[in-house]
């Protein structure tokens, strides 16, 4: 037994994925146990099946791995049932089990692995062709190895929900969060990347900013619901409107940004601009739901600017294209019916 502890302690102390703790505990409890097979499974009560894990079969019975069967016909569903943790007269105990009689199982013990809210997560098994008597030293060996197996699946289960916890603020720190858009910091991330990609290609830079004029006055007559619909629906036409690769932020208020790539620095970027301008522009206009009434919107301001990547950094992309997105507002105004 000092032996078995031993290997036990070493085992542990290497572990770092359950298949790495499983493999020896399964190799210990053959020892102590004597039995041809050992092997850990995982229940799934919901499409009511059981699936071998990880399995060690050294004689003439083989468990194979990536076995699933029927949880109704297992033995181990009988076991928990019955409260049976160990039979060696499998063939009178359970003589209708058609997985027993297949697999040639005589002797069997069982015990649950549960996850750490007490549900099932699955079961560590063993089983031979021949009769072998369960010792207590063995049936102390197996209950302490599933509360290993506890433990660790715990422990997994905690860093799967605190990576995912983090992985999610990560997205929301990025995130605007009434569009879904990238937000003001995350563009930036981003446009760090385009110029650093657009000199690597030797290709323009495209940036275009993107005012909804008249948003204060649908805020103002359809109310901030109204107005908050509006910006998701600006959101998802400006969104379906991007080419591959284009990025689109939300600054914040009824400011957009789009920045993406243009044609070879040899090529002509400002006719790249204003097809990208139309094609923006053009997306926000039209009819918009605001509650039970709906908005007739004619359009943003849209300007875009080209951009020689090697000569810019992230202030000058949105300097530019604030100033290109202003010079079409100033148009617009001068030219806008009195």
């Amino acid at each position: 037994m000092d032996s078995l502890f031993a290997h036990l302690t070493s085992s542990l102390q290497g572990a770092r994925t359950l298949e790495d703790l499983t493999r020896p505990l399964l190799e210990m409890l053959e020892t102590v146990s004597g039995l041809e097979s050992t092997y850990l499974t995982t229940v799934d009560l919901n499409a009511g099946l059981q699936h071998v894990v990880y399995a060690r079969n050294s004689r003439n019975l083989q468990i194979p791995e990536g076995l699933s069967v029927p949880w109704g016909d297992t033995l181990c569903k009988r076991a928990l049932d019955e409260g049976r943790c160990f039979t060696d007269e499998v063939n009178t105990v359970w003589a209708d089990s058609e997985a027993a009689q297949q697999l040639g199982i005589q002797t069997y013990v069982s015990t649950p692995v549960r996850a750490d809210d007490g549900a099932l997560y699955g079961t560590l098994c063993g089983a031979s062709s021949e009769r072998r008597p369960l010792t207590a030293e063995a049936e102390q060996v197996l209950r302490m190895f599933a509360s290993l197996i506890e433990k660790h699946v715990s422990r997994e289960r905690l860093m799967e929900q605190l990576l995912q916890a983090n992985v999610e603020l990560q997205t929301q720190a990025l995130t605007d969060a009434l569009t879904g858009l990238l937000n003001r910091r995350a563009l930036q991330q981003e446009m760090v990347r385009l110029i650093s990609l657009a000199q690597r290609t030797g290709c323009w830079l495209l940036a275009g900013a993107i005012d909804l004029d008249g948003f204060k006055q649908i805020n103002d007559a359809h109310g901030h619901d109204a107005g908050d619909e509006f910006l998701r629906g600006v959101a998802a036409r400006l969104q379906a409107a991007l080419r591959s690769g284009d990025v689109l932020a939300r600054l914040g208020g009824d400011e957009f940004v789009v920045v993406g790539l243009g044609p070879k620095l040899a090529e002509d970027g400002a006719a790249a601009a204003r097809l990208m301008r139309q094609r923006l522009a053009g997306a926000t206009a039209g009819q918009y739901p605001a509650g039970t009434a709906r908005i007739d919107y004619g359009g943003a301001s849209v300007g875009v600017a080209c951009l020689d990547p090697q000569r810019v950094s992230v202030d000058d992309v949105l300097r530019e294209s604030d100033a290109a997105m202003y010079r079409v507002k100033f148009d617009r105004r001068r030219t806008a019916p009195h």
